[in-house]
């Protein structure tokens, strides 16, 4: 006999997984509006009952101006891209979107470059 299905294993990731693929294509194909760019769609958490999701993403030019347009446009799009969203999955619960942007990309180069400053200064110092 079938177990329920929040019982199996990772069903939640799969959904978010889902989500984030669905948001991708329509971001990038059905919506029009001009303040959305180029964004990457970098990570979906869902609440255990798919009533939010929380949709992180990072823009292709990473100022603050360009990042409050973008984040302007999804929001008011959200109810758009939910609707679409719902014809294209099989959930009983289609899940109110929440978008934030990410700046772990951003941070991650900084500490990179500042890795990088760090290793030279210390191969300096062994050369001297």
């Amino acid at each position: 006999m079938a177990k329920h299905s929040k019982s199996i294993p990772g069903r939640g990731v799969r959904v978010a997984d889902q989500i984030q693929r669905d948001l991708a294509e329509i971001i990038a194909y059905e919506l029009k509006d001009p303040r959305v760019g180029m964004i990457t769609i970098t990570e979906v958490q869902l609440t255990p009952d798919y009533a939010h999701a929380k949709v992180f993403f990072t823009t292709l030019v990473d100022n603050d101006e360009a990042m409050q347009n973008t984040l302007a446009g999804l929001r008011k799009a959200a109810g758009f891209i939910r609707g679409q969203l719902g014809r294209r999955l099989t959930i009983h619960t289609i899940p109110e979107l929440h978008f934030v942007h990410d700046i772990s990309t951003a941070r991650g180069i900084e500490l990179s470059k500042l890795i990088d400053e760090a290793n030279a200064t210390r191969a300096k110092d062994a050369e001297g």
